[in-house]
């Protein structure tokens, strides 16, 4: 199937479920491994293959080695709008993760949906959760039913959100799996902090979010500045780093 996939570029659902003769669950499935191991992207109704569109999801290894600099000011800063004894969920990525050091031993519970970001937060007095479910493997985000039924009985007071595309259509993910998770974040929390650089804008990734009108505030870097006119009718507010 990854091969097939390879060499089409995309196909939907039926096309494979004709193509193997299997039933949709089983196609479905597969495509779960196949997506989990990086060698397809899930969109709406099919997939298609990595490198399609210059969005295939980089694995966290190769993701933590891009504007480094960035993350970590980011993350410094949306950590100043933290008060001690808030209840605070962490998105999976590398921008969550720098945010995740910088609040690491202050006295705030985090709930983590990334095995790295909750590694990293783990110290002091934070008191750190691991959502339950499945494990991407490369990627370390926490995914799957039980992740979102978990979300849906806990609350928030900040959602940090993490992003592979922004565009002023909302955001956007690799994956439906993580989306389905971030949805269910954004919907328990309070409010929703956007950690973004300049170099998730103007994309789109095959998997809807949410819109703008659920972000409460986007935390980027000052070069993204320039390119946020077509952005501000729908953002409630905008910090540069």
């Amino acid at each position: 199937m990854a091969e097939l996939i390879a060499a089409r570029g995309q196909m939907t659902i039926g096309e494979l479920i004709e193509h193997f003769g299997v039933s949709g669950p089983t196609a479905r499935r597969d495509l779960e491994v196949l997506s989990r191991a990086g060698l397809a992207t899930r969109t709406h109704g099919g997939v298609m293959a990595p490198g399609q569109n210059g969005l295939a999801e980089p694995l966290f290894m190769e993701k933590l080695r891009v504007h480094q600099a960035l993350k970590t000011r980011i993350g410094a800063a949306a950590a100043l709008g933290v008060e001690d004894g808030q209840r605070l969920l962490l998105d999976s990525g590398t921008t969550t993760l720098a945010l995740a050091q910088a609040i690491a031993g202050r006295d705030v519970s985090i709930v983590a949906m990334d095995l790295k970001v909750a590694e990293a937060a783990a110290s002091g007095r934070t008191q750190v959760s691991v959502l339950g479910g499945e494990v991407r493997n490369g990627f370390y985000s926490i995914v799957g039913s039980s992740a979102r039924e978990q979300l849906k009985a806990l609350s928030f007071d900040i959602f940090f959100m993490a992003a592979d595309a922004v565009d002023p259509d909302g955001i956007s993910n690799s994956t439906p799996e993580e989306a389905e998770v971030k949805r269910s974040g954004v919907a328990g929390a309070k409010r929703t902090v956007l950690l973004a650089d300049h170099s998730k804008l103007d994309r789109r990734a095959p998997t809807p979010v949410c819109g703008l009108d659920r972000i409460d505030l986007l935390v980027t870097d000052r070069k993204a500045a320039s390119r946020l006119d077509p952005y501000r009718p729908r953002l409630r507010a905008v910090e540069f780093h």
